[in-house]
């Protein structure tokens, strides 16, 4: 089939509007977010249904052309940006996103995969309701690669990465078969738990169409602080008081170095309201107990008597903690403002946090040694679920391979894993395949060859193969 044939199949159902084929118009699905990958493609697609959807599949599988499946565009790993062959054809969900349905005493939400999850929470709010999931990119980011990537954010340390929050998935397979359970039980027994194989799948096994979402009521009460320690291990001790004493009403414990806050506060003119020394700690929690004030009063000053924080402010307003917040989410826009970094987004034991942050002075020491490159390490991330963003700003490209290969090692000695959160997508894979075990490898492979045996869904994401 010819290029020329390829778009009129897709015309007899898409409207002109929903093809793109200038350069011009393409340009934005055609590179990722930090401007580190760029590809081409055939043209972009926009789907309105799940019907188009499977069709644009029927037709790309007949063809054997690639799908790149695209949400939001927002992820950080090269995962939804097609090679540079231009025979691919990018399918963005964009213009699927519509509310289908909210069940607020069944604590469910059934939405298409292109809804932005800043207006979904939205929604939600104006029924007393939530979705608790948040991260600095969800004024654009999709559910569709939310769940595609099984994201994280702030909130996983209460309510777990987003894949633990679905109840049904609409799906298309490789071949144009919608799989499809939206009922939205909480319980649901009668054989495999399926939906799972395809949450941070990367658009690599099927195209998630729809989902159903467990959502939680709305927290009327919150606290947010913002304190400073002296190091890692403050900072643990204190996470270990709040769990303690605050238990599930934790909503979120962020961690970030002196250094990045001082990016943020360069970049965009912003004031830290305290004092800080190395780290900086922001501790969140909500609940629906007016009772909850009293309890973290009573924990700061814990804390400030046994002289685990040098300084710290509470929010007495919710102008005050947006300014605290806005601290903690211009931190990857201050550091891409700052010049070329190698990021890594990492996971080690809660335990060997701490570990792992003084071994890796010593490791960026060596690696600066070695290469002759300035590293000016960028540390912020999620102190509760062990995940950290442990990006260094570089001076020499040539020495990004050997930094990300060091940091790489360490966090496999540490017992970790080198991506938490963002996926493999295009960057991490040679990675992924160097250091995840061969048992492991093996299996994702043989799921994807039966679900993808032609390699049209996302190819050179996440697993590696060569299509037919």
């Amino acid at each position: 089939m010819t290029t020329d044939d390829l778009l009129i199949a897709f015309a007899e159902f898409l409207s002109a509007q929903d093809i793109l084929t200038a350069a011009e118009d393409m340009k934005p699905f055609l590179q990722d977010w930090r401007h580190m990958f760029e590809g081409a493609a055939v043209c972009v697609l926009l789907p309105r249904s799940s019907q188009d959807v499977q069709r644009i599949v029927q037709i790309c599988a007949e063809a054997a052309v690639a799908i790149v499946p695209q949400g939001g565009n927002t992820g950080l790993a090269g995962g939804a940006t097609p090679d540079s062959s231009g025979g691919s054809v990018v399918l963005s969900l964009a213009r699927m996103n519509r509310i289908i349905d909210i069940d607020r005493t069944g604590l469910t939400v059934t939405v298409e995969a292109g809804m932005v999850l800043d207006t979904l929470r939205a929604a939600l709010a104006e029924v007393d309701r939530d979705l608790p999931i948040s991260f600095a990119a969800s004024g654009s980011a999709t559910l569709g690669g939310i769940l595609a990537t099984n994201a994280g954010g702030a909130n996983v340390l209460r309510s777990g990465m987003a894949g633990r929050m679905v109840l049904g998935l609409e799906v298309v397979l490789a071949d144009g078969t919608i799989v499809s359970e939206l009922s939205g039980l909480h319980k649901d027994n009668s054989g495999l738990n399926w939906m799972q194989l395809f949450v941070g799948s990367e658009g690599s096994l099927g195209i998630i169409t729809r989902a159903v979402m467990r959502i939680e009521t709305l927290r009327p009460h919150s606290a947010t602080a913002l304190l400073a320690v002296a190091d890692a291990d403050a900072a643990l001790q204190l996470y270990a008081r709040a769990v303690d004493r605050i238990g599930d009403r934790l909503a979120a414990f962020e961690i970030m170095s002196r250094d990045a806050i001082g990016r943020v506060e360069r970049a965009f003119g912003l004031k830290c309201p305290i004092e800080a020394q190395r780290w900086l700690v922001l501790i969140e929690t909500s609940s629906t107990s007016s009772y909850l004030e009293q309890d973290f009063a009573a924990f700061m000053e814990e804390a400030f008597e046994s002289g685990l924080c040098a300084d710290g402010a509470i929010a007495a307003s919710q102008s005050q903690r947006q300014a605290f917040w806005r601290l903690r989410e211009n931190l990857t826009e201050a550091e891409a403002l700052s010049g070329r970094s190698v990021k890594h987004d990492i996971s080690v034991p809660v335990s060997r946090m701490a570990e792992f942050l003084r071994r890796g002075e010593t490791l960026l020491a060596d690696v600066s040694r070695q290469t002759g490159a300035t590293l000016n390490p960028h540390i912020f991330g999620h102190i509760g679920d062990g995940n950290l963003h442990y990006n260094i700003l570089c001076d020499r490209p040539d020495a990004a391979g050997a930094l990300n290969r060091a940091v790489h090692d360490l966090v496999v000695d540490c017992g970790g894993s080198i991506t938490a959160e963002h996926g493999v997508g295009q960057y991490r894979l040679s990675e992924v395949y160097r250091l995840v075990s061969p048992a492991r490898l093996a299996l994702q492979e043989r799921i994807k060859a039966a679900l993808d045996p032609d390699m049209i869904l996302n190819p050179g994401k996440l697993i590696r193969g060569d299509r037919p």
